[in-house]
Formats: C-alpha cells, structure tokens, sequence
C-alpha cells in the first residue's frame, strides 16, 4: 500500500476530450502526482494529442482497466456519462480512488440518478460529492469522488450560504451562460462554428439535469436557464432572487466572508461585477453582487472557467484534499 510520501501514481481515462486534455496538463506538473497512464475512450484508437506535445509525448493508449488499477493508485476519468459509469464500479473494486468528472454518480437519490442518467448502475462505494468548498471534510480520504459539473459549481458556490443563512425567497432564477466547449468535443450542429458564431441562445430550458443537481445541494427549487455563448471557454451566471424581510447588503457579505474565508479559489468581488477573462485558465470562481435593499432585490454574478474550475482544476483540488495536500498544490 502506498504510503504517498512518494508521488501519488495518477491516471487519466479520456485524456482526448477538452477536460482530459486539461488534467493531463495539470497532472504533469502536480510535484506529488506523477502521470503514468493517459486514456482514451473504450475502443479508441491510439493517438497522439498536438495540444500535449512536450507534456506527454506518448500516443494516448485506448482504455485499459486492468492497466489503470494496476499501475494507479487514482485515476481521473474525464469520459461521457455512460462509459463512466461502466468503468468506475470495475476501479472501484480493484481498490482504485477515482476521481469521475462525468455526471454519472453526482445525483444522490436513485430515481433522481435513473431519471437523467439512466444507464448508472450503483458504483458499490457511495461517492462524495465533489464541491471542494461545500465537501472538504468528507473529501479526506475518501475513495470515491463525483466531481461537481461546471453550472452547478458557480450556482452553488454562489447560493449555498445565503440559502443556508435563510437570506433569501423563492423564486431563484439562474441565468447561465457557457462557452462552446461546456458541450464537449463531440461536434453537433448546435456547437458547429458557422451555428453559434454571432449567436447567443438559450437550450435545455426545463429539461437540463444540472438543474436536478443544483436543486440537490441547496434543498430549494430554482428556475435554470443556461445559454450557449460563442467563445471557446468560460462560464457566467446571473443569478435573482428576493431578499427576505430586514436582510441588508451587510448580512450577504457577512454570510459569503463566513463561507469562505479558507477557500482560496473562491474570490468575492462585491459590487465590482466579475467577468468571464478574468478567470479563463483558473480555478477561481469569482463571486459579485448587488443589493437594492428598498426593494429587497439582490443580483449574483459568478464567474469560472468551465474546464478548470468547472471540471479538471476542480477534480485537481479534490483529489488534493483527498490525499491530504494542500489544497492549491498544482493549481496556482
């Protein structure tokens, strides 16, 4: 058993997808991980990856379970949904720590899970949820972690101290908007270039499962609405809602300051409004607001990279507390 005084053995399965991509680039670079396995897809070819040239030269093998649990002691698996959830219950018995960016294993209740991801069996192991922030003394340790999707992060991050102070009413709109990569690699016409340059629309409204999520870690409703952006990368969500009765600008800054004042990828910006440039590339979530306490009205505003904050930097900071590191080791 390793005692990881040494470097943690990390593999990475869909090391071809945008956030496969960014773990690899994370990994190899983290000083207690070293990077002995890089994946992709059940039945893919072996290719290499122009975007990793010098980072890992090797081509990335097709997925090898029996390689990943032999020579791992965690792996990352940045693969859609249902190949996570073939893959994931086999680590999990091999006594591999898996770290799933995928929704597959994120929804807590079965019927729920059923319901948006009907092909998830029960993995054997209960996951943790992987919201660093929200989750980290549940993270020690833990063998199994289903890393929290790129919406509801900046949703949650957001929400979850002023629900949880009893700040707000209902109802809580969340308006979110997304670069072209939150769709995946996978091209549909939707993501084509010559469909979404220039154009900004609105998709999954009522019918998207991030919202199941969301609605799991804050126990209220909300309306979520996301939105397609035409840039390659970025997440921002405005967010509604009515203030309860006497609650004052003061009791919001108050309630995030509380929530996170160890975090260090959470930055409150107050009324100076984040935007998308100013987190591409980090781990930061970036959390602004205004109050218009006449009219009991707050606006929210939250931004993060969606690949990093939003999927791979997330997963990265997981597995860091998981291992008992320092949280930002690798990250900054």
């Amino acid at each position: 058993m390793n005692s990881y005084s040494d470097a943690v053995r990390v593999g990475v399965a869909g090391a071809t997808g945008y956030s496969g991509v960014e773990l690899v680039r994370l990994l190899a670079r983290h000083p207690r991980a070293r990077l002995t396995a890089a994946m992709g897809s059940p039945g893919s070819e072996p290719r290499r990856v122009r975007a990793l040239a010098r980072v890992w030269d090797d081509p990335i093998a097709p997925l090898d379970i029996d390689a990943l649990a032999d020579g791992c002691d965690a792996v990352f698996l940045a693969l859609p949904e249902q190949a996570s959830a073939a893959v994931a219950p086999e680590l999990l018995a091999r006594g591999t720590r898996v770290f799933d960016l995928s929704g597959a294993f994120r929804l807590r209740d079965r019927e729920t899970r059923r319901q948006w991801y009907p092909h998830t069996p029960d993995a054997g192991v209960t996951p943790v949820y992987g919201l660093t922030e929200r989750y980290r003394t549940c993270l020690a340790k833990s063998q199994f972690v289903a890393c929290a999707g790129c919406y509801p992060t900046a949703a949650i991050l957001s929400l979850q101290p002023l629900v949880a102070a009893d700040l707000v009413e209902q109802p809580i709109v969340i308006d979110a908007k997304s670069g072209v990569s939150g769709a995946g690699k996978t091209p549909t016409e939707r993501t084509h270039f010559s469909e979404c340059h220039g154009s900004l629309s609105a998709y999954g409204v009522f019918s998207h499962r991030h919202a199941a999520e969301i609605e799991q870690e804050l126990d209220v409703p909300v309306t979520f609405v996301p939105h397609l952006l035409p840039i390659d990368r970025g997440i921002l969500e405005t967010i509604y809602a009515t203030l309860r009765p006497g609650i004052t600008e003061a009791d919001i800054v108050d309630a995030y300051r509380r929530a996170y004042a160890g975090s260090p990828f959470v930055r409150l910006t107050g009324s100076e409004l984040p935007e998308i440039k100013h987190v591409t590339h980090t781990n930061f979530c970036d959390i602004g607001w205004r109050v218009n306490e006449s009219r009991r009205q707050l606006v929210v505003v939250a931004c993060i990279d969606n690949l990093v904050k939003g999927a791979a930097g997330q997963a990265v900071q997981n597995f860091n507390v998981a291992f008992g590191f320092d949280e930002a080791l690798g990250l900054n």
